[in-house]
């Protein structure tokens, strides 16, 4: 709500207007009661507030203008503890109505019977003129809030410009800046003062601004280089045209340095594939400990060397120690090394600056190391690095700076390496294919991942969650496998370990008919495999079956030995349970087993 205390001047100049015309005092309170503006005798007053006021209250309540002819003769003034004895003779009481309230009002006072006789004479003609200046009091106590009310938003609308991390660039309708913020001066490498006021196609050529005044449309996320001197700088640029009232007074631009867009994305990719420990599905002896021993790293910033066949989950592991780190919010880059081809692998890594080889980019480009500052680079297949970047590897391990190919400047980085190979190592370098000095910079904390075959304990747990997840992602509903589909899942080898499995479960989800998982949706070739290798098992169970009789035999005959010495009553069973070290409930057991009674 407007506030007459904020344009207390005025109101004293307005209150000293009407005094000097009408020749009578006048007194202008706020809808607090305080004294705002008086003439004469209540000039003392202001600032005051009234002890009493019911005359006022009346007014600021009812929103109209009230006349006292005779003070203590209204039933206002009963409740008034200076009833009989009121200070003025007569007064007419005028609301300052602003936007259907009242803030305050203006009162003509008569203190002696000239004073009253003027008023009452003139009433009509006085409050016509009060409205007036009621109303000229409402419009500059509503203009100053008004005002105000701008004020602060032009500067929280400052502030927030000038502390955000894009830069922005504002133009007239003429096309002359207008307005550069500190993130757009840090950009550009400028100072705002030497641009504002100047056309923004001299100042700015690749500037998007230029088009959307041309077009009146808007553009959005393009690629532009902006040259300051010797310096430029490759952004991502929006544009939209400001419009009022259909007609064009203005343009924006905000934008962002190519390499942090490049950085956000790649963050926000990694984001979609976040990996705990507890994502890592297996509870065999083996899988804890390394998880354990993962997660233990994790704290930490040292470089760590994940070996193991393929599909064992390998990144999985190097996801989540990112995820559990330090650098959790920081970006988690992956790179193939034997996805990409030598000539481009070194690009890919570390940048290349403009004019680099033919095709460079225009002003060049961040490499997976740029993109990976403060956060995680996995390199996976690290076995496939040619020899010459190994070189060049170690020395980003030893320095923690890189420089990018055809520059002559190095950049400091904070990148935690994570790397990963299926391939062994120890081999290449007795072969001279990878160096043995970045081996040992690499393998500071190693980790190998058993194969599947080796924790099959794990198999029905990795099986259950995969038949869920397909029967998600296709709209299956799936209760399970048959025997003999799971007899044959479990007794398999798994030569291409946890990825196999999953492969051969979304294959069978994919063509089963039936309630369940059988061993007709099986791929072809699995089926193939696995038969042959149930057909050698076989074999060995033959050998086995026969052994597993003969121990039987021997432990009957041991069993029947020991009743006979030692008694069949309960007694005699617990002493021969301890003289063969097993409990009394195992000896019962063993008895139950070999049918003896």
């Amino acid at each position: 709500m407007p506030d007459l205390n904020t344009i207390q001047p005025f109101v004293q100049s307005v209150a000293e207007a009407i005094a000097a015309v009408l020749k009578i005092e006048v007194e202008i309170v706020n809808n607090e009661l305080m004294r705002v503006g008086g003439t004469e005798r209540l000039a003392s007053q202001i600032g005051i507030k009234h002890k009493r006021g019911y005359v006022n209250n009346h007014v600021l309540k009812t929103g109209k203008a009230f006349v006292v002819e005779n003070p203590g003769e209204h039933w206002l003034c009963e409740k008034c503890d200076l009833f009989g004895q009121c200070f003025y003779l007569a007064g007419i009481f005028c609301p300052i109505i602003v936007e259907g309230k009242a803030i305050g009002l203006i009162s003509l006072i008569g203190f002696n019977n000239e004073q009253k006789i003027n008023l009452m004479d003139n009433k009509s003609q006085y409050i016509d003129f009060i409205n007036k200046m009621s109303d000229l009091l409402g419009v500059k106590a509503l203009e100053q809030k008004v005002n105000t009310e701008l004020r602060l938003t032009s500067r929280h609308l400052h502030t927030i410009v000038n502390n955000i991390q894009e830069g922005i660039i504002a133009v007239n309708h003429e096309g002359k800046i207008s307005y550069l913020n500190a993130s757009a001066e840090k950009t550009l490498k400028i100072f705002s003062a030497n641009y504002v006021g100047k056309p923004i196609e001299e100042s700015f050529t690749n500037s998007p601004l230029v088009e959307v005044l041309k077009k009146e449309k808007k553009i959005l996320a393009r690629e532009v280089v902006y040259t300051s001197g010797k310096y430029s700088v490759n952004v991502v640029s929006t544009a939209f045209p400001i419009m009022f009232e259909d007609r064009l007074i203005g343009a924006v631009e905000s934008f962002n340095l190519m390499e942090e867009v490049q950085k956000i994305a790649y963050s926000l990719s990694g984001l979609q594939h976040i990996s705990s420990f507890d994502n890592i599905l297996g509870k065999s002896q083996k899988m804890m400990q390394i998880k354990e021993n993962a997660k233990m790293v994790a704290a930490g910033s040292s470089t760590v060397l994940i070996t193991g066949e393929s599909g064992t989950g390998k990144e999985l592991f190097a996801r989540a120690i990112h995820q559990n780190s330090q650098r959790h919010c920081r970006p988690f880059i992956s790179i193939n090394c034997s996805a990409i081809p030598d000539s481009l692998l070194e690009s890919e890594l570390f940048g290349y600056e403009e004019g680099a080889f033919t095709g460079a980019k225009y002003g060049g480009k961040p490499g997976k190391f740029e993109l990976a500052d403060g956060g995680t680079i996995f390199l996976d297949e690290i076995g496939d690095l040619p020899l010459y970047l190994q070189a060049k590897l170690l020395r980003v391990l030893q320095e923690k700076k890189i420089e990018r190919l055809g520059g002559v400047k190095t950049k400091a980085i904070d990148v935690r390496i994570i790397a990963a190979t299926n391939r062994e190592l120890s081999d290449m370098i007795n072969k001279g294919e990878f160096r043995a000095d970045l081996f040992y910079r690499l393998c500071v904390i190693p980790l190998s991942l058993p194969p599947l075959r080796e924790r099959k304990e794990d198999i029905q747990s990795l099986m259950e969650h995969f038949l869920d997840k397909y029967n998600r992602i296709l709209n299956k509903n799936f209760l399970g496998f048959s025997n003999e589909a799971r007899c044959t899942i479990l007794n398999y080898d798994w030569p291409g370990n946890v990825r196999e499995l999953e492969n051969v479960i979304e294959y069978a989800c994919n063509f089963e008919i039936n309630s369940e998982i059988t061993v007709n949706s099986f791929p072809e070739k699995f089926r193939s495999r696995a038969y042959y290798r149930n057909q050698s098992d076989k074999r060995s169970g033959d050998l086995a079956e026969r052994l597993r009789l003969g121990i039987r035999e021997i432990e009957t005959s041991v069993l029947k030995e020991g009743l006979k010495e030692f008694g069949s009553t309960v007694t005699g069973k617990e002493r021969l349970a301890n003289h063969l070290g097993i409990s009394r409930a195992t000896l019962y057991r063993k008895l139950k087993e070999n049918n003896i009674s």
